[in-house]
């Protein structure tokens, strides 16, 4: 799958296996714009059964925030159903929190302390 972004102009910037998560991620790179790819380590993971029930395509979106506790308690306030209540470690070493789909049409959204 990696050439397929290869030839778009993409280098592999970072990998790493996130066995809490269940993935193995890939973090490609093309000047600002940045891909996360990820593969399931088995078909018990979360990522293993979202494949198998909808097969290959977009998992989730992510967005860059400046301070993600606080955009957690923004999305709180709002009703938002949060996945985490509290940031975690993710791909990196970046903070990282879900929203449950419902709150975004169907859409898996993860926020990313930027610079963390």
């Amino acid at each position: 799958m990696l050439e397929r972004y290869r030839a778009l102009g993409y280098t592999l910037e970072a990998e790493e296996k996130l066995p809490q998560q269940g993935v193995h991620a890939f973090m490609l790179v093309s000047g600002d714009h940045r891909l996360e790819l990820l593969t399931p380590l088995g078909p018990e993971t979360p990522v293993g059964r979202f494949l198998e029930r909808r097969g290959p395509g977009l998992h989730h979106l992510a967005f860059a925030t400046p301070n993600l506790k606080r955009t957690l308690a923004e999305l709180a306030a709002a009703g938002a159903p949060l996945i985490d209540e509290e940031p975690r470690r993710g791909f990196g070493g970046h903070w990282v929190a879900f929203v449950h789909p419902r709150w975004y049409g169907g859409v898996l959204v993860e926020f990313v302390e930027a610079g963390a």
